[in-house]
């Protein structure tokens, strides 16, 4: 199998018909179907059903172009990291943070790697769990940080964990519930949900059914803490985040801390990042800065 044949699978999964497939990869038609004819028998099945729309990969096909995209975005980065190496080219990296990785570990993680590699350009994406798991293991991540699902990373990817992230309770100014004091207060409070269910933001995880309360009603859901920001001053709700964004941010928009007298849970936030793939060299280093920071996060609460 050659390079042109992951190109390939790929090309027609997205363009759909093999004339704008070949023409995408800058190639006759009859030279793609020899191609694939030639993909094909390697694997000793179909891997395109026709049709007179046009064409769709088959189950193998599907499961190929996954493996595909993958492989040749590793190539890319070795590609990139050789260069690097050699020229010091500029290199990117890529890296899925929570808000509390955001706020707490990057600008100084960024500092740091901008002050000893300013040829690395860094992307950075919001991105909790599942989704930040789901893109380490495709390689469109290099790396995240953040919290982790209940049940652990699973299999495939190195965690190390870096600090935990107190959460406090958020309401607007004003709000009827705003001097409560014990998580028995607010089982009938409105809540909002922030990110994945059962993940950090979820009020289901606060352990009202330890003191023998009825997990409170959700009215809104929230993918981002930005939203939930911009909401919430807005409606008579109850919502969960880490204390470092409350502190940076959402005590300027309107809302305020529950002096809650119940123990709240600390999260662990975590680096992430594929066990099958070693990191590319500024990813390693940007990886070192985070944990750095990590450090000086801790030391501060001791």
């Amino acid at each position: 199998m050659r390079l042109q044949h992951l190109q390939l699978i790929l090309a027609i999964a997205e363009m759909g018909t093999l004339r704008a497939a070949a023409e995408r990869m800058n190639v006759t038609q009859p030279a793609l179907t020899k191609a694939l004819r030639q993909l094909e028998d390697e694997f000793g099945t179909a891997m395109v059903l026709r049709s007179p729309k046009g064409v769709r990969l088959t189950p193998a096909g599907e499961l190929l172009a996954a493996r595909a995209a993958t492989a040749l975005r590793e190539l890319d980065r070795a590609r990139e990291e050789v260069a690097w190496q050699m020229r010091h080219a500029r290199a990117r990296v890529t890296v899925g943070v929570s808000p509390a990785a955001a706020i707490t570990l990057m600008p100084g993680a960024l500092a740091r790697l901008r002050a000893r590699w300013p040829q690395v350009q860094v992307g950075v994406v919001d991105a909790l769990y599942p989704r930040a798991l789901t893109m380490v293991r495709a390689g469109e991540l290099d790396l995240a940080a953040g919290p982790l699902p209940p049940d652990g990373a699973g299999q495939g990817l190195r965690v190390v964990p870096l600090f935990d992230a107190q959460q406090i309770l958020v309401a607007r100014a004003g709000h009827p519930l705003a001097r409560a004091r014990r998580l028995a207060d607010l089982e009938q409070a409105a809540w909002v949900v922030t990110g994945p269910p059962n993940g950090p933001g979820d009020p289901a995880h606060l352990g009202f059914e330890r003191l023998g309360l009825a997990t409170p009603p959700v009215v809104l859901q929230c993918e981002s803490f930005s939203t939930l920001v911009a909401l919430m001053p807005s409606i008579d709700a109850v919502g969960i985040m880490p204390q470092g964004f409350f502190d940076q941010y959402a005590g300027r928009m309107g809302l305020i801390r529950l002096p809650i007298d119940d123990p709240l849970p600390h999260v662990t936030l975590h680096a992430v990042w594929r066990a099958d793939a070693p990191l590319t060299a500024p990813a390693a280093r940007l990886l070192d800065a985070m944990e750095v920071e990590a450090r000086g996060v801790r030391a501060a609460r001791r």
